[in-house]
């Protein structure tokens, strides 16, 4: 990779990480490709060279997240007394590490986009098989049924995380 190369690349990671801290606390609508550019300090011009539209933008943020939790998930392996424990561990890594990225994931089902609103189901459907599928190699009984209750509460984590309401999740201990 030559030095402009490079100098690109590192641009492009600066603007898609930006935009997942604007996406996430400010949602699809309000954030912008302007205040994108903004937090990086390039121009906007700058961003659609990489990115034609915010929707294109917003596409790419979700699909890295959605590669890191299907990353994390697809290497769990463990029996089947520990492997949600385990599956939930990872999970949680990814909350302290990428948090922006997980939220947004999480909660990108609310934006009606048309090719938004298609590339959510489909990532949800492959979190969903990967899920089912650690299971059943793990021998877990029902592995489709565990692998949507466990989706439901990884959703349940995010909407206690979003609105800081951790009484909200049902694994909260307030004493």
């Amino acid at each position: 990779m030559s030095p402009k190369e490079e100098i690109a690349a590192n641009r492009k990671e600066q603007i898609l990480n930006s935009a997942v801290i604007l996406f996430a606390s400010q949602g699809f609508y309000k954030t912008t490709t302007a205040h994108v550019a903004e937090a990086v300090g390039v121009t906007q011009p700058y961003v659609f060279h990489f990115f034609k539209t915010k929707e294109q933008l917003y596409l790419a943020v979700l699909e890295r997240a959605y590669e890191r939790l299907l990353r994390a998930f697809s290497a769990v392996e463990a029996p089947p007394d520990v492997i949600v424990h385990r599956m939930a561990e990872a999970f949680n890594t990814l909350m302290d590490s990428y948090r922006n990225e997980i939220l947004l994931l999480m909660q990108c089902f609310t934006t009606p986009e048309p090719g938004v609103r298609q590339f959510v189901q489909n990532g949800f459907s492959l979190i969903y098989e990967t899920v089912k599928a650690r299971f059943a190699a793990a021998g877990v009984p029902k592995a489709g049924e565990e692998a949507s209750f466990f989706i439901s509460c990884g959703m349940i984590i995010t909407l206690s995380e979003v609105l800081e309401m951790p009484k909200l999740s049902p694994w909260y201990d307030s004493e």
